[in-house]
């Protein structure tokens, strides 16, 4: 790498980039966690050096946050999690606000929304980062998915959840369901987009077959930190035909 490079500092030392891992005690109950592998594998082969930092129930943001990832848990583990989030809500909306990119899948996307009606009839409150607002289902909508995106092409994932979510006006889907179900049984939309924040149903982990959402949460750190991004990594043979695989099994 050059003395320019942007992912290279002064001292000639890869640039940091730190990804918060939101709640990876309680809500891992679908891989999830792999998403932040993922993800700090894509950053180091931009030539960045990524710092996970796992914050759970009690733990304090690090004092400077580039990327956020959450994923989904069970109900009395997302109970204890909306507490907490309630109480870093101003934290977290300030972040979003200032554009830092967020990814939030199953019971945290449910959160970062206005709120979660279980099926038993439970409210819990969300922070209101994402225009969209979930109540519980009586129908599983299990399986392998595909979307079209209008910012990453074609994405693939694996959804298995109840919860019936609908979008406001202040947020947009994060892709039109090819094949799966998405956010609800009938309107044929997957996750929301709010700025640079995304929710989700997608499990699978979702970024290891997806590279271009690594790309677009790395590319948006990277610009707010450093001023701009040059991306050099590649896609990897094994990930394209994870793709492939993953659309030709049955639901």
């Amino acid at each position: 790498m050059s003395d320019n490079d942007t992912r290279i500092d002064q001292g000639g030392a890869a640039r940091e980039l730190v990804i918060v891992s939101l709640y990876p005690r309680d809500m891992n109950i679908y891989g999830d966690r792999g998403n932040v592998l993922s993800l700090t594998r894509r950053a180091r082969a931009h030539g960045f050096a990524p710092r996970v930092v796992e914050v759970n129930p009690g733990d304090p943001l690090p004092d400077r946050v580039d990327i956020v990832i959450g994923g989904g848990g069970q109900d009395s583990g997302q109970g204890r999690v909306a507490l907490d989030l309630a109480l870093r809500a101003d934290e977290m909306r300030s972040l979003a606000d200032s554009g830092t990119p967020m990814l939030m899948i199953c019971g945290l996307y449910q959160l970062f929304g206005h709120r979660f009606v279980t099926h038993d009839g439970e409210e819990l409150t969300g922070i209101g980062v994402l225009d969209v607002e979930t109540h519980g289902g009586s129908k599983r909508m299990i399986g392998n998915v595909v979307l079209d995106t209008e910012d990453f092409g074609e994405v693939i994932g694996y959804e298995n959840h109840s919860g019936n979510t609908r979008l406001g006006e202040g947020s947009r889907p994060f892709g039109r369901v090819v094949q799966g179900a998405g956010n609800n049984p009938d309107d044929g939309l997957e996750g929301a987009r709010t700025g640079n924040v995304i929710g989700s149903y997608l499990h699978g982990s979702l970024l290891p077959k997806n590279p271009a959402v690594s790309d677009f949460l790395i590319g948006e750190a990277a610009r707010r930190r450093y001023g701009s991004f040059e991306p050099v990594a590649g896609v990897d043979e094994t990930v394209l035909r994870a793709r492939e695989s993953a659309k030709r099994r049955p639901r």
